[in-house]
């Protein structure tokens, strides 16, 4: 059986280099583990689990905890947290909490705090600070993306800036009358996500000299069944339909397009649509949106979670605001002027 030591002679090195080089902890030339991978390849060594954790105390395992798992915005972070994951060398285990409501204190409280990961990534969950001590308390490190957490390393984006972008653009166009579709702000859960994205919207038109209309804002639940729900509701109206609309998701606002088109309307001649994502299906329908690279956040989220662990973490902001942009498609357009301005 192919060991170690075998690897060590076949590359010219040390044990002790071939460990850090196929383990990914501790310093190693590119070359050298360049030279380590291509012996261990040829010889087919592969590192054992069960002696790697004994050696370092790790699982080399990470628990990733969502609160959804069927919508897009939520797997595209766990791909780009799997692909990082996956060059450091760790194994992902997932806990989905869209279940029953007990299903998150049974994760916090009893899966995550056995010996099975050795860090953990929360996914758009605002954790209590005892969800956070306890973890802590055993030596876990903990990312979160979504938005701020006390005494825990995050990345995010502006959620109050998208949709200002969102809607500044909207304004820039020549619209006035414009519509919101987002969370509802009643049943928000974690980070008050759609309550920022409501008020980038408000404080766009503000700042536009356009006093926001409140019922122009329908709410929603982030699917695209929800947004065509929305719109059907906003749109029905011929003395309240507005010219425009920001919608707080992608998935939401292809629900929007669908309702217009239902509605004999045109998009965007008769009414332009803004979205937030840049959905893997926005190109299909034009979607004008407002691109915020989850996968990116996955990424990054583990990149930090890496620091952690290897306690060589640089000084980062406790909340890592990360890019977003709009981009342009064919959703929207100048309004018709007899549309403008109105009400």
């Amino acid at each position: 059986m192919v060991g170690i030591d075998d690897v060590a002679r076949r590359a010219g090195v040390s044990t002790a280099t071939v460990s850090r080089a196929l383990s990914g902890r501790g310093h190693v030339a590119s070359a050298t583990r360049e030279r380590v991978e291509e012996a261990a390849a040829e010889l087919g060594y592969v590192v054992s689990a069960s002696a790697s954790s004994l050696a370092t105390g790790r699982m080399r395992n990470i628990g990733v905890v969502v609160p959804f798992l069927n919508r897009w915005f939520y797997t595209s972070v766990l791909e780009g947290a799997q692909r990082r994951l996956m060059q450091y060398g760790y194994d992902l285990t997932l806990y989905n909490l869209s279940g029953s409501s007990n299903e998150r204190s049974t994760v916090f409280e009893q899966f995550l705090l056995r010996q099975r990961v050795d860090a953990v990534i929360a996914v758009s969950l605002e954790l209590s600070a005892e969800e956070v001590d306890s973890l802590h308390a055993l030596g876990k490190p903990l990312v979160g993306v979504g938005g701020p957490i006390r005494g825990v390393p995050t990345v995010s984006i502006d959620d109050v800036g998208v949709t200002r972008l969102a809607t500044e653009h909207l304004l820039s166009l020549g619209h006035t009358v414009i519509g919101h579709i987002g969370g509802d702000v009643d049943a928000e859960m974690s980070f008050h996500m759609p309550t920022n994205r409501r008020l980038g919207w408000e404080d766009a038109l503000r700042d536009a000299g356009v006093e926001p209309r409140p019922e122009l804002y329908f709410p929603a639940v982030f699917t695209m069944e929800s947004g065509y729900v929305a719109a059907k509701q906003m749109l029905g109206d011929p003395r309240l339909r507005p010219t425009a609309v920001v919608v707080a998701s992608d998935e939401m606002a292809i629900g929007v397009i669908l309702a217009a088109r239902d509605m004999g309307l045109d998009v965007p001649r008769d009414l332009s649509v803004v979205g937030i994502d840049d959905h893997e299906l926005a190109p299909f329908f034009g979607l004008t949106t407002v691109a915020q690279f989850p996968e990116q956040q996955g990424e990054r989220a583990v990149e930090l979670l890496m620091r952690e662990l290897e306690q060589t973490r640089e000084a980062e902001p406790a909340n890592l605001q990360l890019p977003f942009e709009l981009v342009v498609r064919s959703s929207t357009a100048r309004p018709r002027p007899e549309r403008e301005p109105r009400g």
